[in-house]
């Protein structure tokens, strides 16, 4: 059994700045702030989701899945097979988002793993099937 080596962020002395994208959507009327930090080879790094107000249920419950995203990166398993299990969750809020190349989502889920997959896997990996 091979054991996962865990791969930190890198930390600098004075500052702790990593390139990353956010991006706010709206998803039925609710809004989400999704951010996705990158490695130095650029590779994604970790991952912050935040909705509503902190100590909620459902932010709570967003802030897991990120941290489980996150350590799953920090431990080298592939971004795809993180995302895979995402895709087409379904729970509220569902439905028409803010962003054009996501249009109609199941969840916030389903929503990150395609922003996810859109932002950081490559354009042929995605359209050969492994994460649609």
């Amino acid at each position: 059994m091979t054991i996962p080596a865990r791969r930190d962020l890198p930390r600098h002395e004075m500052a702790q700045h990593r390139d990353g994208r956010t991006t706010s959507v709206v998803i039925d009327g609710e809004w989400f702030t999704l951010t996705a930090n990158e490695r130095a080879d650029g590779s994604l790094g970790e991952v912050f989701i935040r909705h509503g107000k902190q100590g909620t249920a459902g932010a709570g419950l967003l802030d897991s899945y990120a941290m489980a995203l996150s350590v799953g990166l920090r431990h080298g398993v592939p971004l795809a097979d993180l995302l895979r299990p995402g895709l087409g969750v379904s729970f509220l809020p569902s439905g028409f988002t803010s962003d054009p190349e996501i249009p109609r989502v199941r969840s916030v889920v389903d929503y990150v793993a395609r922003r996810l997959a859109l932002d950081w896997l490559p354009r042929d990996y995605r359209v050969g099937g492994s994460v649609r």
